[in-house]
């Protein structure tokens, strides 16, 4: 039941990152709806698809749909003040970043999965939604960049993979790796942090990329 509850509101934070970008990219009301049912999604599907899980939940339940309707709606009718957050898509796509973290993990763990694999399916669970929605929006997917992105989600899924080896309990360690994820993904937009690149002379460079901060 948590578990469930936990993907709805993960599904909730990226269906509103998805309905704002489409909001910046002028897209009808359509588009908005569609945008936000991919970013609901998509990390979703592949985890149950790589679990085994079929048919995905978030098309075996019109839950999900819903979801992506209503997020698209709200994010319409009140654009206006969505807008005034510095950075609303990269604000509602930590919060998803998190939840989506400590699920998917759970869900692995629960499929069986080793602790190690476990973090790393929940790290792709959580990028899942953001990559369908920068793609079909032409930008480059946030994993993509040098700014710290699915390694928050890594931690994230870590804490609760390695707590359920120690027997924390669920409910726990489902909140210390959302918030740890998310806070990870705010923080870094906030202060500017980035993961090191490589400059055109081999040398290892951190300058901030031209994403508003939140």
């Amino acid at each position: 039941m948590l578990l469930t509850l936990l993907d709805l509101v993960g599904s909730l934070a990226f269906a509103l990152s998805g309905a704002s970008r489409a909001i910046e990219r002028r897209l009808d009301p359509f588009g908005i709806a569609f945008l936000a049912f991919v970013a609901a999604t998509s990390g979703g599907i592949v985890r149950d698809v790589l679990i085994g899980t079929t048919p995905p939940s978030a098309i075996a339940s019109w839950h999900y749909c819903a979801i992506a309707c209503l997020a698209g709606a709200a994010v319409w009718f009140a654009h206006g003040a969505i807008t005034r957050l510095s950075a609303p898509v990269a604000f509602f796509d930590a919060l998803g970043l998190g939840v989506f973290a400590v699920v998917g993990t759970r869900r692995a763990l629960e499929a069986g999965l080793s602790p190690v694999m476990a973090a790393m399916l929940g790290m792709m669970s959580a990028i899942g939604g953001g990559i369908g929605r920068d793609i079909l929006t032409a930008q480059t997917p946030m994993v993509l960049q040098k700014d710290i992105y699915a390694l928050a989600a890594l931690l994230g899924g870590s804490i609760v993979a390695f707590g359920s080896t120690f027997g924390s309990s669920d409910t726990i360690t489902a909140t210390i790796g959302a918030s740890l994820a998310t806070g990870l993904r705010l923080i870094a937009l906030k202060k500017g942090w980035n993961l090191p690149i490589i400059g055109p002379r081999g040398a290892a460079q951190t300058t901030e990329k031209d994403e508003p901060r939140i």
